[in-house]
């Protein structure tokens, strides 16, 4: 039996188009751990394999094998074991057990274990847990049930959950992007009493501190520049507080440097963002580089403004199928249509507009420049300058349908799942 080098896997594996995703929408990120799979079945080793090369897993180290659990035992009887050893078995009975104990045989005590088995059996998932297995997934599994059985394992009650990701970005510069995703944090933090992350990071030129009346004299540039000092501790130092429940990452707002970053600049504080919060809310400037690129590959939801013309219909058409590309078991992106109905403008018509990009409209936003030039110039609100106008009403219903308040989530599928935490509990002899 030959096993692949984790560091070489993501590489070797294309998304395997009759995999059953699950409910993806909750599943949060893997930690940065090793986790090795054996695997009996097909459609298994298909499962771990699409999951493999999910966004979710970009830091874990994942190799994906055939050989169950004794493919397994032969293996780390010369070979260190990982963070997890996900098994699966077709086995029920005291063959079972026994493979399993030599399983044991070969573990470092802090090894967790997942097995995937083909029997809806309380008894035995019972006896597998009272023998230290971590978690017992029935067959068919589905990515959500083998991702939120690793998450649930590894997370850290410390820590916590992490928070959402939700990434606003404009299809043009001018779009409204900026303005709609302040206010879509306030809208969050006001209407949900949650807590609220925002973060600006159009260096050069972002406006959240002025749309939010805010003159910090720290932000997001303090944190990008000096990524050895990123921790909970420095956050909570550079962030500004616009209410109750929102704060804000701010842009220095200035030309004193250039601001060019490497691919993964700014995933320190994002990520540590998201462990302190419940929502964070990305202001992405215009632009493509690396780590635009890398930012919305990480985004739990992406959200793109634009307006109703062809160059907008064009860029919003390359942002979509790139970003859909590089996020194949997300959500696809939320469409907002901003600056509708502009005096003497030939505009495309919305629906036309939407069903060249294959999406709904999450949100249309009329032309109603004294209204958002009052806000600007006061640093208020859509819904503080104006709190009947029926922009309020669209950017609640926006609200609701990005934090998935406006739906009911169907239950996830899968194995027991109410015991977690529990090593293998034996030595290696």
């Amino acid at each position: 039996m030959s096993v692949t080098n984790p560091e070489n896997e993501m590489s070797m594996y294309d998304v395997h188009s009759d995999v059953d995703l699950g409910d993806m929408s909750d599943v949060r990120p893997i930690p940065r751990i090793t986790i090795q799979c054996f695997c009996e079945t097909e459609a298994v080793r298909q499962t771990l394999e699409t999951a493999a090369s999910d966004r979710r897993m970009s830091r874990a180290h994942i190799s994906v094998n055939m050989g169950g659990i004794l493919g397994a035992v032969n293996f780390y009887g010369t070979s260190p074991t990982p963070n997890l050893i996900i098994v699966e078995t077709r086995h029920a009975d005291e063959s079972l057990m026994a493979e399993l104990g030599q399983l044991a045989d070969v573990c470092d005590a802090d090894t967790k274990v997942i097995v995937v088995g083909h029997f809806n059996d309380i008894l035995l998932y019972r006896e597998l847990i009272s023998n230290g297995i971590s978690e017992y997934l029935v067959a068919p599994v589905t990515m959500a049930d083998i991702m939120s059985s690793i998450s649930g394992i590894f997370s850290s009650e410390q820590n916590g959950k992490l928070g959402r990701m939700m990434v606003f970005m404009g299809a043009k510069g001018g779009a409204g992007s900026s303005t709609i995703c302040h206010n879509i944090a306030w809208s969050i933090s006001s209407t949900y009493r949650n807590e609220v992350v925002l973060t600006d990071l159009d260096l050069a030129f972002g406006t959240a501190n002025m749309n939010l009346d805010q003159d910090p004299t720290q932000g997001v540039a303090d944190a990008v520049f000096s990524p050895e000092r990123v921790d909970d501790i420095l956050l909570d130092r550079l962030l500004a507080k616009c209410a109750e429940h929102l704060s804000l990452l701010a842009a220095p707002s200035t030309l004193e440097r250039t601001y060019d970053f490497d691919a993964n600049a700014f995933m320190p504080i994002l990520e540590i963002s998201q462990k302190t919060a419940p929502s964070v809310i990305v202001d992405l400037p215009n632009q493509w580089n690396g780590w635009t690129k890398q930012v919305l590959s990480s985004a739990d939801e992406v959200i793109i403004t634009a307006e109703p013309e062809l160059a907008n219909l064009r860029n919003a058409k390359n942002l979509i199928d790139t970003i859909t590309e590089i996020r194949p078991n997300d959500n696809p992106c939320k469409l907002v249509m901003n600056k509708v109905g502009v005096p003497k403008r030939a505009e495309i018509s919305v629906p036309e507009f939407a069903g060249a990009l294959g999406l709904e409209v999450s949100a249309t936003v009329p032309f109603d420049p004294a209204l958002f030039s009052k806000a600007a110039n006061n640093g208020q609100m859509i819904s503080e300058a104006d709190p009947k106008s029926p922009i309020v009403n669209s950017l609640l219903e926006l609200t609701q349908i990005i934090t998935g308040k406006a739906e009911v989530r169907s239950a996830k599928k899968g194995g027991l799942s109410f015991l977690k935490n529990i090593s293998l509990g034996k030595k290696k002899q």
